[in-house]
Parts: C-alpha cells; sequence; structure tokens
C-alpha cells in the first residue's frame, strides 16, 4: 500500500499512473473511487471530485488510466478487450494500493463500463453500490456515429490544442481511443454478461440527449442485473452529467452514497 499524497502517481510496477486524493484516506474514511471517460483524465473531472468530497465526507480517489493524463503511456493499438483488462487487472492494483476498504465505484462513460465489468467479475465486498453515469454496455450506431465525430473534431478543430493541455500525448490519446472503437470490430463488444453477476446496487445517471448511447443502455441494465438499479434520466443533458446536470447529479450521488454506505455501517456521510 502507498502513502497518498494530495496528488502524485501510483507506481504498479508496469505503469505509473498519475492520481489526485481528496479529503480522508482511505483508512479513515469510505472512498468514492473515480473512473474518468474515454478521453478523460484526472484534469478533466475539473472541481467535481472536490465538490463531491465536500457533499459526502468520503474520500474521494481520482486517477488517470494508461494513456491518458500524464501516466504512463498505454501500447497501442489497444485490443477489443483493453476494458475488461482494466477492470479485471489494473483496477485491482489500483485498490489494493491505494489501500482500499469500502466505498463507491464512480465511473463516467468508458469507466461506467469499467466499473460495471469489475462488479461482474469480482465479488469485491468492499465494493457497497456502482454509480454509472452515461455508460455502454453495447455499441449502437448512434456510438459509433459520435465516435466518428469526436475524431473529424479532433483532426479539424482546436479540440486537438484543448485536450493537449491534459494529456502527455494527445494524439496517442485520441487516436488509441477512437481507433479501437472505429477501426476494430466493436459490434462484438457487449457487456450482458458481466452485468448478469452484479451484486450490488447500481445508480444510472444518463442523459435524455447522450449522443453516446440511448435508452437501450438504460434497458439492458434493467433487463440482465440481479441487484437493484435506480435511473436517473436527465431532460437537456447529453453525455456529461457531471458538467452538463451538475447539481442534480451531485445530490442523486450524494443521496445513493449516503444510502449505500449507512447501510453497511461505513460512517455517517453528510
Amino acid at each position: 500500500m502507498q502513502t497518498l499524497a494530495d496528488q502524485g502517481f501510483l507506481d504498479l510496477g508496469d505503469q505509473r499512473l498519475e492520481y489526485r486524493m481528496i479529503g480522508p484516506r482511505p483508512d479513515a474514511a469510505p472512498t468514492l473511487v473515480m473512473l474518468h471517460e474515454g478521453l478523460g483524465c484526472v484534469g478533466m473531472w475539473g472541481d467535481f471530485p472536490d465538490t463531491l468530497q465536500a457533499a459526502t465526507g468520503a474520500g474521494v480517489f481520482v486517477y488517470s488510466r494508461l494513456g491518458y493524463g500524464q501516466s504512463s503511456p498505454a501500447k497501442l493499438p489497444r485490443t477489443l478487450d483493453f476494458m475488461h483488462v482494466e477492470a479485471r487487472s489494473t483496477l485491482p492494483r489500483v485498490l489494493a494500493a491505494i489501500g482500499f476498504r469500502n466505498g463507491l465505484l464512480v465511473g463516467h462513460s468508458d469507466g461506467a463500463s469499467i466499473v460495471a465489468i469489475y462488479a461482474g467479475s469480482v465479488q469485491d465486498h468492499r465494493v457497497q453500490g456502482l454509480v454509472l453515469m452515461a455508460p455502454h454496455f453495447i455499441v449502437e450506431d448512434v456510438t459509433s456515429a459520435a465516435i466518428v465525430e469526436v475524431r473529424k473534431a479532433y483532426d479539424t478543430t482546436d479540440l486537438r490544442a484543448r485536450l493537449g493541455r491534459y494529456h502527455a500525448d494527445a494524439d496517442a490519446t485520441v487516436h488509441g481511443w477512437t481507433d479501437v472503437w472505429l477501426k476494430g470490430d466493436f459490434r462484438k463488444w457487449d457487456l450482458t454478461e458481466d452485468l448478469a453477476f452484479i451484486r450490488v446496487p447500481v445508480l444510472i445517471i444518463q442523459g435524455e440527449d447522450d449522443q453516446f448511447g440511448t435508452m437501450r443502455q438504460v434497458e439492458i441494465a434493467r433487463e440482465e442485473c440481479q441487484c437493484p438499479v435506480e435511473v436517473l434520466m436527465l431532460p437537456g443533458v447529453r453525455h456529461v452529467p457531471h458538467r452538463e446536470g451538475p447539481d442534480i447529479t451531485l445530490n442523486a450521488i450524494k443521496d445513493f452514497a449516503a444510502r449505500m454506505l449507512a447501510a453497511e455501517g461505513a460512517m455517517p456521510l453528510r
């Protein structure tokens, strides 16, 4: 277990991962571990982890996955199972390295998918619940179309410069992510089997106008999960609930965390 500063790097041997730790450490309070979107990183969460920590009283740990932010570069091209590898190989080592004792896993987009894979693969009694923001469990036509637009915007607009402020190698980050979705046989990518093995409560937060996924994503979770599934649909919100509907998203996670962690006797949250 590594001593956690407010920010720094986790050394996992084969990878060095950028992180931030806000609030009490895992040995002092429950921890909300946050996994970012497909082109995200620690910095791109903005101040949402800080407001979430202030609202809940829990510790909040955020990290940049391999190939994102200032973390070690990823081996490219990514393979079709890259999220499964992240969930089943890297995430357990991250939790061990930070001394995770109990709390919630909070994921956005790809991060939400990784959280779902982890919870469906590992019966981790330290995890009391999952928050999945804009998750995807299958690839839809709208998913592919939206990723085509991301790649086009990166190649033709100032998006390259904007992402370059956050990622050590923005070209590798964006090309590595878009290529696996657009060039690989990603239509075979399907998390329904993983969902069936989740055994902790789930909160799904999705924008009604999410350009990356339709209500079919939510329906799949309701059909496949054998655990309680709460759903919050946000009108006028697209793919980033914590930026486009920050107050309602924050309050929903705060309420869910309070109920899940109090039920386990972890601590009374604010």
